[in-house]
């Protein structure tokens, strides 16, 4: 009996000793509970899950747009072509290098869009030959005469300023001047969506005010080599044909000078045929420096 019970209390002595040892290695395992903070990881997010986070805040990995590199090279493709030709002091058109053509001369014509501008521009289309198209504001005062400018633009002409009125800018005021030549501006902007790059003053007379302006405005002045179509003895087809490819000063890089008017539209295609004939090109205006080029 007495080793009975000596039996029973070494088992439960055993007993007490296995629970105790238990006890103290769960507490070994536990975490300080002094230190309060949160010690769990983060799962690491897929790439998918990190973009969308970023385009969230507004930033991305790229740091360039696509759709704007794809819009600077549309505006790169639409860029004017290196300019080959400078208006000089004497206002001939000049070759910027000895590798370019220089024996060319270029169309201009004035007092746009009046009577004939729009038939002139296809005569000049049909034979494949470039002009600058030199308008008037107040021919500007209709839908129709606003639709011929555009029309002429469209089939690839450029369109120059020649003031509002045709007024004579030494006799105006400077405030007078801007609005002359300033309106215009505004009018072709409106109409064709780009303002002129070239100024030409009525009968030449430019001011020490209208070529600042011009300037201000990124205009480059232009006047002409020659002209005769207002004078009385070239007023038909034939004769102002005649002094236009015989004149004394056709050579190259002429600037010739011409108006809507009726002969002169009339003899428009010869015209452009004699010179052609003589071993000149007609110069496409795109070619010309302007401040858009400096």
């Amino acid at each position: 009996m007495k080793i009975w019970k000596q039996l029973i209390l070494c088992t439960a002595l055993l007993v007490f000793i296995t629970a105790c040892s238990s006890s103290t290695d769960e507490q070994g395992q536990a975490p300080d509970n002094g230190d309060k903070q949160d010690n769990t990881e983060q799962p690491e997010k897929d790439d998918d899950e990190q973009n969308d986070e970023q385009q969230n805040d507004g930033t991305t990995d790229e740091q360039e747009d696509p759709e704007g590199e794809d819009a600077a090279d549309s505006d790169s493709d639409a860029e004017r072509e290196a300019p080959s030709y400078y208006v000089s002091d004497s206002w001939y058109i000049k070759p910027l290098d000895d590798d370019t053509n220089a024996k060319v001369v270029l169309l201009t014509i004035d007092d746009a869009p009046d009577k004939h501008a729009l038939e002139m521009a296809k005569t000049l289309k049909k034979l494949d030959a470039k002009a600058i198209f030199f308008v008037n504001g107040h021919f500007l005062t209709t839908p129709e005469k606003k639709e011929q400018l555009k029309e002429i633009h469209d089939m690839g002409f450029m369109i120059g300023n020649h003031t509002a009125t045709h007024g004579f800018l030494p006799n105006l005021s400077d405030a007078e001047q801007k609005e002359e030549i300033i309106s215009v501006n505004e009018q072709v902007e409106e109409i064709i969506g780009e303002k002129p790059l070239f100024f030409r003053a009525p009968n030449g007379a430019n001011t020490d005010y209208s070529k600042e302006l011009a300037d201000q405005e990124d205009m480059i002045l232009m006047n002409w080599s020659y002209g005769y179509d207002w004078e009385k003895d070239y007023q038909t087809k034939e004769a102002i044909t005649d002094i236009m490819i015989h004149a004394p000063q056709l050579g190259d890089g002429a600037n010739l000078l011409m108006h809507d008017r009726t002969w002169t539209s009339e003899a428009l295609e010869d015209i452009v045929t004699g010179l052609r004939d003589q071993g000149y090109e007609i110069l496409d205006p795109e070619k010309i420096e302007t401040k858009l080029d400096e």
